[in-house]
């Protein structure tokens, strides 16, 4: 294995240790962290924001929870998705192919695992969304792939 697919590797299931340990936070836990992003994006995207009283900038927070929350597991699997087509060998299409596989069945997990956390459960949506997100990942990376062939080409051609 190439060195550089061994670095993706582990990145990758760093990340999905990472992913299994915010999935691990109890309902309150989970919360919180979410309100705490909704803040930050209160904090820079919302003119005057600073200026509001607490109880609204923490009802501004708990207003746009859900969308925080989805945007936070397509992020977290299109990252995903990147890492895996890395770590993959092959094709770049059946990199593409495997590196979906490998996020959706890792999100089907995820989710069942989430069934167990006290307050959490588990959602056939989340698994789409994840799903989804990794999509967004690995074209992102076989498009940065396909650039990084082509200038390796043009360089070759050019001496």
């Amino acid at each position: 294995m190439k060195k550089c697919k061994k670095i993706f590797t582990l990145m990758a299931i760093l990340w999905m240790a990472a992913i299994f340990f915010f999935s691990s936070q109890n309902a309150d836990e989970s919360t919180a962290q979410s309100n705490r992003a909704g803040m930050l994006a209160g904090h820079l995207f919302v003119r005057g924001f600073d200026s509001w009283t607490e109880q609204e900038q923490l009802d501004f927070a708990r207003k746009i929870d859900h969308p925080v929350r989805k945007t936070a597991h397509a992020s977290e699997y299109a990252l995903l998705g990147m890492l895996l087509f890395g770590a993959m060998t092959g094709t770049r299409r059946r990199k593409m192919c495997y590196a979906w596989l490998a996020s959706a069945c890792y999100a089907a997990t995820d989710e069942f695992h989430q069934l167990f956390v006290p307050g959490r459960s588990g959602q056939l949506t989340d698994v789409c969304i994840d799903s989804g997100g990794a999509v967004v990942g690995i074209l992102a990376a076989a498009g940065i792939s396909l650039l990084i062939s082509r200038i390796r080409v043009r360089h070759r051609q050019s001496r």
